[in-house]
């Protein structure tokens, strides 16, 4: 394990930080899931309904595809995008979805350019649009995926966008580059590609760096980008978006992988780890006080079971082998159909969209027992993760679908919302409306 140790000033920045965390709830949506990462957003007058002709404010185009989610702050919306400039033909991309895919380097001959935009919140007008970069792919991507599914992370000042193996970069809101950071370009599992956010947290800058060669977690300076710890990871290939858990013991980064692992944000000391099950890493943690809900994604016969983490614990609490608890961990639940989507708590209960075909399950966050699991009607794969508003849990599909359902232990579907687009971010919000991604364009939806 390797640190470079830095003093950081925790005790002033805590106190700026709790106050940016007051106002930003209903006016700044800064990271993936939220400011509190947990995708909870209480009132704002947000509607329940809306389609093509209801409660559309306005619609404004992209340029290319990107599968990173929207951020928010003040009256800006930054969007990432790697536009294809010159791509191979589709028939030498074509291939199957998993094995060995090394042989394949038509990507090298390709040319993408990396790019921020900056859309008005009131009108949807770009404000500004930098290219960060352009020329060939360091490394492979799936086919279904692009080069720009990081989701940016905006604190005030500055806006930090990551683009996977192509480089973390640092700009004020106006659009000006303040630094850049090369993090290494590394194979990924199959060639699939990246896809873990960076988190900000009292000034500090975290990134989950999992790889098939050489994978690392990383905490930088916001400011200057400068190192302030680094360890490395005994993990390949993860996608999970590390998470900030604040409980009565202690604040703590928690990453997933094979293992989930706790890490002190300060230091990077290890503070405990927990053998996960399932087959894909995807889904993060979802911190709830002094539990914290943690699981892999699940894939054809290989379920991913959900773990419910007490706050406090030490080492290897990993529960002994053939039990469902143990010193550290409530509960497990094999039976937890954890797929791509982070699972939503929401008073007292867990809701867990599926990827694969349409269903909402619902748990006791207290116990772990399932109370219910439902097909939900003409819902595809579900990518992006749900969240709830005003006793309501609302996700989407890929289709762009929007299933609106009575938040409470007894299933019941309130509506259906239909956009048209591809939908594989997840929603972000400003003030009094929702800003929903997909990859044709944005929409603002408001009363």
């Amino acid at each position: 394990m390797k640190r470079k140790k830095v003093q950081i000033r925790f005790g002033m920045i805590a106190i700026a930080m709790a106050a940016f965390l007051v106002t930003s709830c209903t006016t700044n949506w800064p990271q993936y899931r939220g400011p509190d990462q947990n995708l909870v957003i209480s009132g704002n007058n947000l509607p329940d309904t809306w389609g093509p002709s209801e409660h559309i404010r306005w619609t404004a185009e992209l340029e290319a595809d990107s599968w990173s989610s929207p951020v928010v702050w003040g009256n800006k919306i930054f969007v990432t995008s790697a536009v294809p400039v010159k791509v191979s033909p589709p028939q030498e991309r074509q291939g199957p979805p998993s094995g060995d895919q090394e042989e394949d380097k038509s990507f090298l001959q390709e040319v993408y350019r990396w790019q921020v935009a900056c859309h008005d919140t009131e009108t949807g007008a770009v404000l500004w649009k930098n290219v960060v970069k352009e020329g060939n792919p360091r490394t492979k991507k799936h086919r279904a995926t692009n080069y720009a599914s990081e989701t940016p992370v905006v604190d005030g000042n500055r806006l930090y966008v990551l683009f996977g193996n192509h480089g973390l970069y640092c700009y004020d809101l106006e659009g000006t580059l303040l630094w850049e950071k090369d993090l290494g370009a590394y194979e990924t599992l199959n060639g699939w590609g990246t896809g873990s956010s960076p988190v900000l947290f009292q000034g500090v800058l975290y990134l989950q760096v999992d790889n098939e060669v050489n994978s690392f977690l990383v905490a930088l300076d916001a400011a200057s980008g400068e190192e302030v710890w680094k360890v490395s990871r005994d993990e390949k290939t993860n996608y999970s978006t590390p998470v900030i858990w604040k409980n009565s013991s202690r604040t703590e980064l928690v990453t997933g992988g094979k293992r989930a692992r706790s890490y002190d944000p300060a230091s990077g000391e290890l503070l405990w780890e927990l053998q996960l099950d399932g087959y894909y890493n995807i889904p993060s943690a979802v911190p709830g006080g002094d539990m914290l809900y943690i699981g892999n994604a699940g894939f054809r016969d290989t379920p991913g079971t959900l773990f419910a983490v007490k706050a406090g614990g030490e080492g290897d609490i990993t529960p002994p082998e053939g039990e469902t608890s143990g010193e550290w961990v409530a509960w497990s639940n094999p039976d937890a159909p954890t797929q791509n989507p982070t699972p939503l708590l929401y008073e007292g209960l867990l809701y867990v969209a599926s990827s694969r075909g349409g269903t909402l399950t619902c748990i006791d966050a207290a116990t772990g027992e399932q109370l219910y699991q439902e097909r939900v009607d003409g819902v595809g794969a579900c990518w992006a993760s749900p969240w709830a508003n005003e006793g309501k849990v609302l996700f989407f599909d890929e289709n762009g679908k929007t299933s609106v359902v009575k938040a409470g232990p007894e299933y019941e579907l309130l509506h259906q919302n239909e956009l048209e687009g591809r939908f594989w971010a997840s929603v972000a919000v400003k003030d009094d409306a929702y800003i929903l991604k997909a990859v044709e364009r944005l929409y603002c939806i408001g009363l």
